[in-house]
C-alpha cells in the first residue's frame, strides 16, 4: 500500500479584456489586494507596510478566516507587466515553520485583452502534506478563479479605482 502524491502546484487561468499594464498596476498594489482576494481573508494591508511592490519589498497582511491573523510577504519574482510572485508566511516567530507558500501572476498578450494564470505554489510550504489535499486545494483553486473574476472586474474600462 503506497501514500498518493500532494499536489504541489494549482493554476487558473483567464482572458482579462484589458491591458497587462493595467492587471500588473492592480496586482502590485498591496494595498488592493483586499478588493482582488477571491476568498474574503484578505483584510487590509498592514500598518507601514510597502504598498506598491518590487522585487524584495516585504509586506504585511490582516486577515481573517474565523480567527483574525497577519501574514509576512516577501516578493521574489517581479517582472513589470509580466510576473509578479510572492512567498507568505505566518507573522512573528511562528512564521519559521508556518507558510512557506507562493502566489504568482503571469501575464501574456493575447487576441482580445491579457492572459492571466495566477498560481498558488505549496512545493515549500511547512504544510504542504495537508493543504494540496482534498477540500483546502479544492477551495483554494475556486478563490483563485473569483480573484480572476474580480481582477477582471476592476479592470473592465471605466471600473473606478479603490
Amino acid at each position: 500500500m503506497g501514500c498518493k502524491p500532494v499536489q504541489q502546484v494549482y493554476s487558473v487561468e483567464r482572458l482579462i479584456q484589458a491591458p497587462a499594464a493595467a492587471i500588473f498596476a492592480l496586482v502590485a498594489d498591496a494595498a488592493r489586494h483586499p478588493d482582488i482576494d477571491g476568498s474574503g481573508a484578505v483584510r487590509r494591508l498592514s500598518p507601514g507596510a510597502t504598498r506598491m511592490l518590487s522585487l524584495g519589498a516585504v509586506f504585511g497582511m490582516e486577515m481573517r478566516a474565523g480567527v483574525r491573523y497577519s501574514m509576512r510577504n516577501e516578493v521574489i519574482e517581479f517582472d513589470p507587466d509580466r510576473r509578479i510572485a510572492w512567498r507568505t508566511t505566518v507573522a512573528g516567530p511562528l512564521g519559521r515553520v508556518v507558510g512557506g507558500r507562493v502566489w504568482r501572476y503571469e501575464l501574456e498578450a493575447a487576441e482580445g485583452g491579457t492572459r492571466v494564470l495566477e498560481t498558488w505554489d505549496i512545493s515549500r510550504d511547512h504544510q504542504r502534506w495537508l493543504l494540496g489535499r482534498g477540500a483546502v486545494a479544492r477551495q483554494t483553486l475556486l478563490n483563485m478563479t473569483r480573484t480572476l473574476e474580480r481582477i477582471a472586474e476592476l479592470t473592465k474600462p471605466g471600473a473606478a479605482e479603490g
